[in-house]
């Protein structure tokens, strides 16, 4: 049995990141063993979670996982848990655009049968909350909707108007938070600025928080909740075993820069016989000893583009490494890493093509196409995944597109070479994971 609760909200700025995180750490403080999850594709969100649960950052999606694949995966990433904490995304009932709300949040508490607390900025209104309340209790009934947390109260009169007006629809109050600056996570061009890039500001504030949380909550009710979730039937998504050959170092970026990785995808590459060794584009100055694969994810390369250009020493080994046809899986981040040059800063070369910054993101889900045999997909593979960005490359020449999907072609693919806008799951898709890892193997051996 996994105790869960999803924390949802009307929409995007209720604060409902802050809340779970909070609630994960005031939890946790607590003495529970707690797992965060989140649903939906972002990564940001989760850094906060592993901070707040010391526990690897999860993400919950039906579009780039599968439905079938959520239940194993929350009793993966909640193993050794005794409660799961999901934070949700953008409103209660937003999915991807044209479904009828696939991939939103209440889809994702239908599947895991989990309650659902809502999170409401009350900071604008009193009596009215309720009337949102009450609407999103009754719009789709098979989502249980167990509690409500109001945020950004003005005063105790203010929250005894809403809790008042709250009675009528039948919808329990289990927490109200003042206004607290002081627990506030700044915000740029994609979201908030990622834990890891504020690692120290970060775990400063976690207890403030917790406290923060434990104050206006009733933690003791939450747990109870979550409790209610009844047992779920199916297997705990687990890694492949039984690889017994010999194994080879993939060197992933890590730091400030690369913040931008799905868990499970570093469980894959170990599982099929890789050791991921992380490296920091922004101060190694070499390879690990033995890499003989480049796992490069997405991040905000863009905001250290200088610093990155600065890194000559890395630059150069990596540009050397993918020149001896060292296998590499570039994303988002990484492929513009790779360009000769990110808004005029030289990168690593490997790509005949720049990256600059543009006023307007491509953000959602997208489902491709494999155009071209390379490290990572077979000619005429189907995948789902995301792009997030607010970067363009514009190629010169070079190696073959990667995807295609809506008559758009995206990134670079060759025999060794995978570089692409694309982020995929590849709980989704094991067999990405074991191309990769055998590519990386066969490189290790000499080819």
């Amino acid at each position: 049995m996994v105790a869960r609760v999803v924390v949802a909200a009307p929409g995007s700025g209720h604060g409902k990141t802050t809340v779970a995180a909070g609630l994960m750490a005031a939890l946790r403080a607590a003495g529970h063993a707690v797992s965060g999850h989140k649903v939906g594709p972002d990564f940001i969100d989760p850094g906060y979670h592993a901070l707040a649960t010391g526990r690897p950052a999860r993400n919950l999606d039906p579009f780039l996982q599968g439905e079938d694949t959520l239940i194993p995966l929350l009793r993966h990433g909640s193993a050794g848990a005794d409660i799961a904490v999901i934070e949700g995304v953008m409103g209660l009932f937003d999915g991807a655009l044209g479904t009828e709300g696939y991939a939103s949040t209440a889809h994702v508490a239908r599947l895991l049968d989990a309650p659902v607390l809502l999170v409401v900025d009350a900071s604008a209104a009193s009596r009215s909350v309720a009337a949102t309340v009450l609407g999103f209790a009754q719009y789709d009934t098979r989502v249980r909707l167990a509690g409500v947390i109001l945020n950004k109260l003005g005063s105790q009169r203010h929250e005894d108007e809403i809790a008042a007006a709250l009675e009528a629809t039948g919808v329990p109050l289990v927490g109200a938070l003042r206004r607290n600056e002081n627990v506030h996570a700044p915000s740029r061009h994609l979201g908030l600025v990622p834990a890891a890039e504020r690692a120290a500001d970060s775990r400063q504030v976690l207890p403030e928080l917790a406290s923060w949380v434990a104050g206006g909550v009733d933690l003791a009710e939450v747990v109870r909740i979550a409790r209610t979730a009844p047992a779920l039937s199916g297997p705990e998504w687990t890694p492949p075993s039984g690889h017994d050959g010999p194994r080879a170092v993939v060197a992933a970026a890590a730091g400030p820069a690369f913040t931008f990785r799905y868990t499970e995808n570093i469980e894959l590459l170990a599982a099929y016989g890789a050791d991921v060794v992380e490296v920091d584009p922004l101060r190694d100055k070499e390879l690990p000893e033995g890499c003989a694969g480049l796992y490069f994810g997405g991040g905000f390369p863009e905001v250290h583009a200088a610093e990155l250009s600065a890194n000559v020493p890395l630059r150069t080994a990596v540009a050397e490494a993918i020149d001896r046809g060292m296998p590499v899986s570039a994303e988002c981040a990484g492929l513009l890493y790779l360009c000769r040059e990110l808004d005029g800063q030289p990168m690593v070369g490997a790509l005949d093509a720049t990256a600059t910054m543009t006023a307007r993101g491509k953000l959602g889900y997208r489902s491709a196409v494999s155009l071209a045999d390379n490290v990572l997909a077979t000619a005429g593979q189907r995948v789902h995944g995301h792009e997030f960005h607010r970067t363009e490359v514009s190629p010169a020449a070079g190696p073959s597109a990667a995807w295609g999907w809506d008559r758009t072609v995206d990134g670079f693919a060759a025999a060794s070479v995978h570089a692409s806008y694309l982020h995929v799951h590849w709980a989704g898709y094991p067999a990405l994971a074991e191309r990769f890892a055998t590519h990386v193997r066969e490189f290790a051996a000499g080819g």
